[in-house]
């Protein structure tokens, strides 16, 4: 289980990821390694850039994620992976950790940046959680940027796609690929916020959702404690409600960030569930916790703190 640091500086820190799973050196090209880390230092140096000119946690881990889901090397937005169908389904969700305020949409099939959809139901609603046919409506009314299906679709989801429907799968794709993209920072504020957004997993079925766009699951964000993003087994994540227990166990137990979080990982791991989260605590401390061989990572701080990774 790979474990993040503490640090003592209370102005502002950043930490984002770009999904968890089997991905091994030996079998992961030098090649596609330097673009992945190429691709998390441009969503670094977004949210990076908007904390250290003052900005708001919200809006660093708002235009982190965006980074991420523009770049089809994850799968988030452009980049997703296909549903058993043979469509691209996306949820987000993103909080605030100074008023608690949230919001998250479910099954997106158009919009280009899922998160800029989960941040305005949070603003421009009185809802937190907005699914499938009218998550879509939503997201055209308020004008947000759409585009065509193709856009979305890579020639490699697609070749997985085909891969997964001739091997007969029946219900989504086990290899311990999860490629949700996500981020989680604290601002010189002292305020924590948190977003995550993924495309699901390959093959999923009847418009399954996963932890990503729910509330205490997969993304989470307390003034109190920290904020969380998630990315692994989706149901297992749910059934712990994973995100809030670790700002829970903070709150309740007196546990700092990084033991909440390695004990929460340990339960996932206990019920057979593969993934890790990444944190920012309200403490100014930052991190990854994680049980698979890898985890596409990135974090950086005030005080000149950089660090991108994959394996464990």
């Amino acid at each position: 289980m790979k474990q993040g640091d503490d640090m003592t500086d209370n102005s502002w820190t950043i930490a984002i990821h770009g999904g968890a799973g089997s991905m091994r050196p030996d079998a992961f090209p030098k090649e596609r390694q330097d673009a992945c880390k190429k691709a998390l230092d441009r969503a670094l140096d977004a949210g990076r850039a908007t904390l250290a000119a003052g900005g708001t946690a919200l809006d660093a881990v708002e235009r982190a994620v965006m980074v991420l889901e523009d770049d089809p090397l994850f799968n988030a937005a452009c980049g997703g992976v296909l549903t058993f169908e043979g469509r691209i389904e996306m949820d987000a969700a993103i909080m605030d950790g100074a008023t608690r305020q949230a919001g998250a949409v479910a099954g997106l099939l158009t919009t280009r940046n899922p998160v800029c959809a989960a941040r305005a139901v949070m603003q421009h609603t009185p809802h937190v959680l907005l699914a499938n046919e009218g998550a879509n409506r939503f997201a055209m009314e308020r004008g947000l940027r759409q585009e065509e299906p193709a856009y979305f679709t890579t020639a490699e989801r697609h070749e997985q796609w085909q891969e997964f429907v001739e091997r007969g799968e029946g219900w989504f794709d086990a290899e311990l690929k999860y490629g949700t993209v996500g981020a989680v920072a604290r601002d010189c504020d002292g305020h924590v916020a948190a977003a995550t957004s993924t495309g699901g997993l390959t093959g999923k079925r009847w418009s399954r959702v996963g932890d990503s766009p729910l509330i205490g699951a997969g993304t989470y964000a307390d003034d109190r404690s920290c904020a969380i993003s998630a990315t692994g087994t989706g149901e297992v994540f749910i059934r712990l409600a994973a995100a809030h227990e670790i700002g829970a166990r903070m709150r309740l137990l007196g546990e700092t960030v990084q033991e909440a979080a390695t004990h929460v990982i340990g339960e996932v791991g206990r019920m057979e569930g593969h993934g890790g989260v990444i944190f920012a605590s309200a403490d100014g401390s930052s991190g990854f916790v994680f049980n698979t061989p890898g985890m596409f990572r990135a974090r950086a701080d005030s005080t000149g703190s950089h660090e991108v990774a994959i394996f464990a």
